[in-house]
């Protein structure tokens, strides 16, 4: 006998009549009428084969073999509202396991040092935190959360915008005393100057070096002998006086204001790159879903 609808419903009643004492009882605690009662209790019967009351017009017992079906359900019962109970707590609650997928220079630079606090707020919950480059299938990866830089992909998944940051062209002061500053985004294109090139994880191809300002566009086609992957390593070589290089602003900020590295361009202003939030649905997320958005649009804001 296969389990189904009829006799899930037929147990919360037979457990109300048990309960109340009465059909007419049961019936003022499911806000059904007294037929409605006695109509599920005849389903339940007709689908278990069995009687599982004895009914007289001034009592109503549980039959022998009423007696043992109710003995074995109240345990199902109970765990039903349990199991229903947890998960209702779950959209309002944070705890449990979360999977989040993160860029990798964003949870090096911005959201590892904070994290800990986050924790501290939410003890109940465990985090696992992978870093990677590329998306992936999340879903199937069972992720229940991405954090990517760029445009999100076209997917059913939800993209909320977290933040943009400008990008810089930038060079030291020792790749300047060498090479000489170029005047304009165009002398990038002679190569006269070494242009350390970043790998887009998408197409695994070198990032365009476009320039903004205002409405106005500019791509233009640099050369380089390096092409590396890791924000860090761009960094460092780039401060060691290699090579001009594309940067976040706020991963370079502080370089550039303490003078170790200076903005090439600060009259094409207005290049930028987003960073997104990737998650499967917006209902029913979860509060632990929840949770970690607002923390991690909490820092967004602060860079």
């Amino acid at each position: 006998m296969a389990f189904d609808e009829r006799i899930l419903n037929g147990m919360g009643v037979l457990s109300a009549i048990v309960d109340s004492g009465s059909f007419a009882g049961a019936g003022d605690i499911l806000d059904m009428s007294q037929s409605g009662v006695s109509r599920s209790i005849a389903r339940l019967e007709a689908r278990l084969g069995i009687r599982l009351f004895d009914r007289t017009t001034r009592s109503v017992a549980l039959t022998d073999e009423g007696r043992r079906f109710y003995e074995q359900i109240m345990p199902l019962l109970s765990g039903l509202e349990e199991a229903a109970s947890s998960a209702a707590q779950g959209t309002t609650t944070v705890r449990g396991r979360l999977r989040v997928t993160v860029d990798p220079f964003f949870s090096r630079w911005v959201l590892g040092p904070q994290l800990g606090a986050f924790l501290k707020k939410y003890p109940e919950l465990k985090l696992e935190l992978i870093t990677r480059d590329q998306l992936g299938d999340m879903i199937a990866d069972g992720f229940d959360l991405a954090v990517r830089f760029g445009p999100p992909p076209v997917s059913t998944l939800v993209a909320r915008k977290l933040m943009d940051t400008r990008i810089l062209t930038v060079a030291s002061p020792a790749y300047i005393k060498r090479f000489g500053r170029p005047l304009s985004p165009k002398e990038l294109a002679n190569g006269q100057h070494a242009c350390l090139q970043y790998r887009n994880p998408v197409t695994g191809r070198a990032f365009d070096w476009e320039f903004h300002k205002g409405k106005k566009r500019m791509t233009v086609e640099t050369s380089g002998q390096l092409m590396v992957n890791d924000v860090g390593t761009l960094h460092s070589i780039c401060l060691a006086g290699h090579a001009i290089a594309q940067a976040m602003e706020f991963g370079v900020r502080q370089l550039v204001d303490d003078g170790k590295l200076i903005n090439l361009f600060p009259d094409w202003p207005d290049e930028r790159f987003p960073l997104y939030a990737l998650y499967p649905s917006r209902h029913h997320v979860p509060a632990k879903t929840r949770a970690f958005l607002d923390f991690v649009s909490m820092l967004s804001d602060s860079k």
